[in-house]
Parts: structure tokens; sequence; C-alpha cells
């Protein structure tokens, strides 16, 4: 609604922050379960879908692409077998996907000379703001991946150490991001509309230093060749698209 309210092109909505969710744009005579009426001259042809992403594959149809990594964290999560994809995605899971990686490495003698630390090892202390901070170094360079692996108590990692934490930060990543641009595609194709902007707010998709640029590529690839799209950040979207959903209610209702 925030981006919309400044480009009226904008149909789809998308969060990947700590969680993910996306809703979009749809006819309303596509929609079985509208109970509303649709027909007559006053009627709205479209209706916003809340699709609650985030729990797609709770039916199994994501088991063929989780890791060791994803059981882990949906084993050690607060509903077990729910929201599967979200914890494939969302900045409350990736820093201790990336963290489990690192873990399953240095325990087998390929990171760090294998000797890791009590920090490394306790669960949820690799935060998803370390892997932004390790893929903003310039490539060859590890200022920043440094700084992560001393607060690590990794004082003794060297270059090439840096180099390969640097590469499983961007596995997991570039995973989120290729999952959420092929959602993003898959809405964009059902709409079938020559051009769509999708509004994005999130701290993932707002700080990692790469993930537009990701998401701009997959999702190139995906979509019908005749449909172009662009993504919006959105600025203040909870303040900002909650008041004008309210304005417009209270529009409505006089």
């Amino acid at each position: 609604m925030s981006c919309a309210w400044k480009n009226h092109n904008c149909r789809i909505g998308l969060i990947v922050g700590t969680g993910s969710n996306a809703c979009y744009v749809e006819r309303v005579e596509n929609c079985d379960l509208f109970d509303g009426p649709k027909a007559g001259p006053n009627i709205k042809k479209h209706v916003l879908i809340n699709t609650e992403w985030g729990a797609f594959g709770d039916d199994g149809a994501l088991d063929f692409v989780r890791t060791e990594y994803d059981r882990e964290i949906d084993q050690h999560s607060i509903n077990p077998g729910r929201q599967l994809q979200e914890k494939m995605i969302s900045g409350m899971y990736m820093g201790e996907l990336a963290r489990l990686a690192i873990v399953r490495f240095t325990k087998a003698g390929l990171l760090f000379g294998g000797v890791g630390s009590d920090i490394l090892f306790k669960r949820g202390q690799f935060f998803t703001k370390y892997v932004s901070e390790i893929e903003s170094d310039k490539p060859g360079t590890y200022y920043n991946c440094r700084e992560v692996l001393e607060e690590l108590g990794l004082e003794h990692a060297t270059d090439e150490d840096c180099a390969n934490v640097r590469y499983i930060c961007e596995c997991v990543s570039s995973r989120a991001a290729h999952l959420v641009s092929a959602g993003i595609a898959a809405l964009i194709n059902k709409m079938d509309e020559t051009s769509v902007t999708v509004g994005v707010d999130g701290s993932v998709y707002r700080f990692h230093p790469k993930f537009h640029d990701l998401m701009v590529q997959k999702i190139r690839q995906f979509v019908k060749p005749h449909i172009s799209f662009d993504l919006m950040l959105s600025e203040d979207g909870s303040g900002r698209g909650a008041a004008l959903v309210a304005a417009v209610a209270c529009r409505e209702a006089q």
C-alpha cells in the first residue's frame, strides 16, 4: 500500500525481514473463496490475496531442496514442521543456517584448522547481520569478515578461512534470494500483466548488499519475456500503509 500510493503500477507486496510473506492483486472471478458480490456496476474487479507463503513446503513440497541445516533449524524452532519456506529465507534464520555450515566444516577440520570457539558453537550467536557485513567486503578483502570472526573468538582465522566463510554466507543468502524470486516470478506470471512493480520491505532486502541484484537477475530468468517488472523499496510500510488502508476504509464506510 505504501508503494502503490506513489506508484500505481505496484501490484505485489513483499517482505523479506525477520519473516517473509507476499501479497498480490487478483481478479475477483479467480477467487473461488471470495464471499463478496462478484457482479454489478459498482463491484470491485480485484481483491488482495495474502499468500502466507512462509508456510509453503509444510506439506512436503520443499523436501527435495531442504538440507540437513534446514532440518536442524526446524527441529530447534518454536514451531517444528511449520513455516518451512520462511525458515529457508528470512532474517530470523539466515545467520543460524550459515553458523551450522561453518560449525560442520570446522569440526571436519576444513575451517580454522579444526579449532572453533565457544561462541561459534553456541546456537544463535552468528547473527544475520554478520552475513550482510561479510558480503559487504570488497573482493579479496576481509576487513568486515575478520571483525566478525574476532567477535566470535576466531582470531586465528586465515585469509583462506575468511574466503570460505564468505562463500558459505553467499550460498545461504543467494539461495534465499532465489527462493523469494521464484515465488515473485510465479505471481507475476499468474497475473500476466505487461508491467508490474513489486513493493519490497524488510531488513534482509534493505541491508544485504546483493539481495536486490540477485532478485532482479533471477526474476528476469523466470518471468515471461513480454512482462517487465521493477522492485521498489517500501518506505514506512507499516505506518504509511496502515494509514492508507484506514483512510480508504473510512471513505468506503461513509
